[in-house]
């Protein structure tokens, strides 16, 4: 069977990915692609890079464009998709690559988002451990699909091993993600020039504003059983001269009593089957470098006992495996198809 798809936001990073995936996906038939500014455009002005859709136009984001497919993605801004989510009740699989639809506490929408809440849909993370299983189980027949937050879903998956094994106290960790300037969209910014980037490493969203600490919370009170009131962190992102990736360095205090085997234990027994989530040897760290282009998360562990702290340290590309990757992971288990299909473990180097 092929499915018919439309994407909103297809002139953007988001987008862009979620095409770039899409087109080689042998069930998928990329039918329309939407954008608001850059409506009546040729998709290629804005994609040149994807030659295999240069016979697509943009078209106006609207819930009558949008209608009459199989799937709709939805790549926009914060607080943009619920409007249309609203108006896609036939559409039979609907994925959200914004916020709109990731959070389950309207407290914590209205202390980082504001504006309208909407109902949460399935979190498109299936590696992500969720009371004992694997959050795929709940991604498999789903119809609605909040695809995540970069960084959250880089750091859920981080300590996400830990926190549900009790090896590690989650009241107490630590994140600095060094993050490249693409997930922060394509929309012209100030800070985001190069002549700004280049040469600097720029902290932001620093002293706990970032919006995607409630997303981390809710997905590691899961991983635990305990409520997100006793999840505990200090996150902060560094802006670095990297057009993509996320390399996230995250620590967390040791439980008294816990072996360091028991710490490997419990990282290894969650990913050791995974085919995107992949725990590196002992002594092996990654780089933002070997995940450019793959839907991989590679991971490093250390155990510092100086200072009691477990140190995990991720890195993942965070257009593909941290945004588009994950939702076309997930839309293939909600359509039954190969999880892995047109998805590569497989980076692009130098």
């Amino acid at each position: 069977m092929t499915y018919s798809v439309a994407v909103s936001g297809a002139s953007g990073y988001a987008g862009g990915e979620i095409l770039r995936l899409l087109a080689s996906h042998p069930d998928i038939e990329i039918r329309t692609v939407t954008a608001h500014s850059n409506a009546g455009q040729p998709l290629v002005q804005h994609q040149p890079h994807l030659r295999s859709l240069a016979h697509l136009t943009l078209q106006d984001t609207t819930p009558e464009i949008l209608s009459g497919h199989d799937i709709v993605f939805l790549a926009l801004p914060h607080g943009q998709s619920g409007q249309y989510t609203d108006a896609l009740g036939d559409t039979p699989l609907v994925i959200d690559a914004g916020a709109d639809h990731r959070l389950t506490s309207q407290d914590s929408w209205d202390s980082f988002y504001g504006g309208d809440f909407h109902e949460p849909w399935a979190y498109g993370v299936p590696e992500l451990l969720v009371g004992g299983v694997k959050q795929r189980e709940m991604l498999r027949g789903a119809t609605r699909i909040a695809a995540p937050g970069c960084n959250a879903s880089t750091v859920s998956l981080s300590l996400a091993p830990g926190v549900a094994a009790g090896v590690i106290d989650a009241g107490d960790i630590v994140s600095v993600l060094a993050v490249g300037p693409s997930g922060a969209g394509k929309s012209l910014k100030t800070n985001l020039l190069a002549s700004e980037i280049l040469g600097s490493a720029n902290p932001y969203a620093v002293g706990g504003t970032h919006r995607h600490i409630p997303e981390i919370r809710q997905a590691l009170a899961a991983a635990s059983g305990a409520a997100p009131d006793g999840i505990r962190i200090s996150f902060t992102p560094v802006l670095v001269p990297m057009s993509r990736g996320i390399l996230a360095t995250s620590t967390a205090p040791i439980i008294d009593g816990v072996s360091d085997a028991e710490i490997r234990a419990a990282w290894e027994e969650a990913y050791g089957d995974e085919t995107f989530v992949q725990l590196l040897p002992t002594g092996q760290f990654p780089r933002t470098a070997d995940v450019v282009g793959a839907n991989t998360a590679l991971i490093g562990l250390a155990i510092d006992r100086a200072a009691n702290r477990v140190t995990v340290v991720t890195a993942v590309d965070n257009l593909v495996k941290g945004t588009a990757g994950a939702a076309i992971q997930s839309m293939n288990l909600a359509l039954g198809l190969p999880e892995s299909r047109a998805l590569s473990v497989n980076g692009v180097a130098p």
